[in-house]
């Protein structure tokens, strides 16, 4: 099954053109899943929200659940009021939805982990605080997320915006290669799998839409497929996996901030 993430950047301006863009990509990859953070609605279109409009577009069913809403000025003065939250798109209805609330919620910053069973195995959606030095409140929220996904029969794909450079504690937890709360535990990095010890930037400078948050450092891998361990049987093998949605239209620009991740998983076994 081929995966897509992608945080898709709110309702940014011009939010039209980056659907578009976004589309016509995705028709190309023809991705079974695809999970999206930062999905708002769209003004003027009775709550659809950019997940819809792909889903549909796409031939898709999409699966939305609200991570926050805020009034008007909650974060700064002038800035209007408005909600956000997770979308999984699937080709076909989703067997089962689980929503788990993440630890370390702010006013106006919640996280959960969305979840979608599928014939043979669990998708995952998530996306994690964002600052620099938020760290430790994101080591809370991959190892509340683990332990929830510990619960369900796998094999799992875990895609989202992790916020946070593979040299960092909480992505090093999930490779397997540090320890957090006294736990383990162990993924797959299905980017770094196929393509070893190159950068995969997702947040890149070269980007022209990540201006308007340069201070939060630009020039890092911090959108994810993780992939479960792989079995005897070849379920979980990753088969190939790289970046996506990075075209840029005529003007130059993409349809996100962030570039997207794809990645090709064996979720069946072997046929002996």
């Amino acid at each position: 099954m081929k995966f897509v993430t992608i945080n898709f950047w709110g309702n940014e301006p011009d939010v039209s053109a980056r659907l578009k863009l976004a589309i016509s990509q995705l028709r190309h990859i023809n991705p079974d899943v695809i999970a999206m953070q930062e999905v708002r609605p769209l003004n003027g279109r009775d709550g659809e929200t950019t997940a819809d409009v792909i889903a549909t577009e796409l031939g898709m069913v999409a699966t939305f659940e609200e991570t926050i809403a805020w009034n008007d000025g909650a974060f700064f003065e002038g800035h209007p009021g408005g909600k956000e939250g997770l979308a999984i798109l699937t080709k076909d209805d989703p067997l089962q939805v689980e929503v788990l609330r993440l630890p370390e919620a702010r006013p106006t910053e919640k996280r959960i982990l969305l979840s979608v069973r599928l014939g043979n195995g669990w998708a995952h959606s998530t996306h994690l605080h964002y600052r620099l030095a938020d760290g430790v409140a994101r080591e809370s929220q991959v190892a509340a997320i683990c332990d929830r996904i510990g619960e369900l029969d796998g094999p799992h794909v875990l895609m989202g915006d992790f916020n946070a450079a593979p040299q960092c504690d909480e992505i090093r937890y999930m490779r397997g290669e540090t320890s957090i709360q006294g736990k383990r535990t162990h993924w797959q990095d299905a980017f770094d799998k196929v393509h070893p010890g190159s950068s995969g930037l997702t947040w890149s400078a070269e980007n022209p839409q990540t201006r308007p948050l340069r201070s939060l450092d630009i020039d890092r891998r911090i959108d994810y497929i993780f992939v479960s361990t792989r079995k005897k049987s070849g379920v979980g093998t990753v088969r190939d996996a790289g970046l996506c949605l990075d075209e840029r239209d005529s003007q130059g620009n993409c349809c996100s901030d962030h570039y997207g991740v794809w990645a090709d998983v064996q979720l069946t076994e072997n046929l002996q």
